[in-house]
């Protein structure tokens, strides 16, 4: 029995997917004129900031994009106002660093037409540290120190609307409650897409919770659960349909092949860097939700549209 062809695709929108491709080289889209540089006195005693956040996630911004250490951002900032006619004050290295372990980054979207769509799934990430290499040459076991990051898109956007960052001693299943809660509570969600490892009572009782259709491979020997939950009803809905359909027919029937395009935006995050520079946890949390804001000021810009051709 032959294999069948996979089909191709079209982009439909290439003029404008290649014009946006062209402005993500542009420095000019991280600098406004009309941006609030200088922070606004906070009334409260003591030294007042001097740098808004939206001066400090800028600088995080070309630190991130262009893998810069703390000092070589400050004075490629500093070139980049001059050549743009900006008279702005800089922010220093150790202004940074302090400022980044407490800094709201914020996240850019722009939303998406009717119910969202959201798909769920985490990876690890490398700490700076020894690494392999040191282990190699003096001996002694490897110092591997790793984070997770759980992330939740929206399907028809490819925008970042939920992010989680945990140490990787923290399962999948732990943090989709905390996701979900990333998303407002006027914000209608249509389905929830995630691998097997989320299928636990919690999750689907979450997922349930906000409205919201799960799809969520079952475990082969899945057993139906006591019904006494909206979630467990659901999700024992959905095991009669897995075993009448069966497992493959099922997952093309639910659309969970859509799943890949969380996968594929795990790549676009590691693409930024295969790990992250900042030592302490919170530095590192403010280090990923920066890369995921100029994910989605990418996104913004433009996507391909793309149509099965065949």
């Amino acid at each position: 029995m032959s294999r069948p062809t996979p089909p191709s695709y079209k982009t439909r929108n290439w003029p404008g997917y290649n014009e946006a491709l062209k402005r993500r080289g542009s420095l000019t889209i991280w600098f406004d004129p009309e941006m609030i540089w200088d922070a606004a006195p906070s009334g409260g005693r003591g030294r007042q900031q001097s740098y808004s956040d939206a001066a400090i996630q800028t600088c995080l911004s070309m630190k991130v994009l262009f893998g810069m250490a703390l000092r070589q951002t400050t004075g490629f900032v500093e070139s980049l106002l001059r050549l743009v006619g900006l008279n702005w004050a800089v922010p220093d290295f150790s202004t940074l660093s302090r400022r980044q372990k407490t800094l709201a980054v914020n996240i850019p979207y722009r939303g998406s037409k009717g119910p969202l769509h959201l798909l769920i799934d985490s990876t690890g990430i490398k700490v700076e540290g020894e690494g392999e290499w040191h282990a190699r040459k003096h001996g002694g076991p490897k110092r591997r120190v790793w984070r997770k990051i759980h992330l939740g898109i929206d399907e028809q956007t490819l925008e970042v609307r939920a992010v989680e960052v945990t140490g990787s001693h923290i399962g999948d299943a732990p943090v989709l409650p905390d996701l979900l809660s990333q998303i407002p509570e006027d914000q209608e969600i249509g389905s929830v897409t995630a691998d097997g490892a989320y299928d636990t009572r919690k999750c689907h009782d979450a997922i349930a919770d906000r409205g919201a259709h799960a799809v969520i491979p079952l475990r082969k020997n899945a057993k139906p659960w006591k019904a006494v939950t909206a979630g467990a009803m659901a999700r024992n809905e959905a095991l009669r349909a897995a075993k009448y359909l069966g497992r493959a027919l099922w997952r093309r029937w639910s659309g969970y092949h859509r799943r890949s395009r969380v996968e594929t935006k795990m790549h676009c995050v590691k693409l930024l860097g295969q790990r992250l520079m900042a030592r302490d946890f919170d530095r590192q949390v403010a280090e990923l939700q920066v890369r995921i804001a100029v994910l989605n000021g990418y996104i913004a810009l433009g996507i391909p549209v793309t149509e099965a051709v065949g």
